[in-house]
């Protein structure tokens, strides 16, 4: 079972990408970009939903020199992350909170 994480706006929003897609890889770059999160911030949340065992990563299968670029290090949910990031956006959706205080 998937440890307790402390949900956060940042965390909010980053398992809100994962769940778009949840057997996608995402690179940290991308869920960036996408999320509007800094190094600071998304990196560490990254490792503690790893640790967790919400999410894993895994490096990517290409030889960087035929992609012209470094390896990047791809997140997706697990099974039991997914579950658990399904029901942490669901109480956060309900009218009483609203979803503006995390978007």
């Amino acid at each position: 079972m998937a440890e307790k994480i402390r949900i956060s706006g940042p965390t909010l929003k980053l398992l809100k990408l994962l769940l778009e897609n949840p057997k996608q890889g995402r690179s940290g770059a991308e869920i960036s970009k996408i999320t509007k999160l800094g190094s600071g911030t998304m990196y560490p949340l990254l490792q503690r939903l790893e640790i967790a065992k919400w999410i894993e990563g895994e490096w990517e299968k290409v030889e960087p020199s035929e992609v012209g670029r470094p390896k990047r290090r791809l997140y997706k949910l697990t099974r039991s992350g997914q579950a658990a990031a399904m029901k942490e956006l669901a109480q956060y959706q309900t009218p009483a909170v609203g979803v503006a205080a995390w978007t």
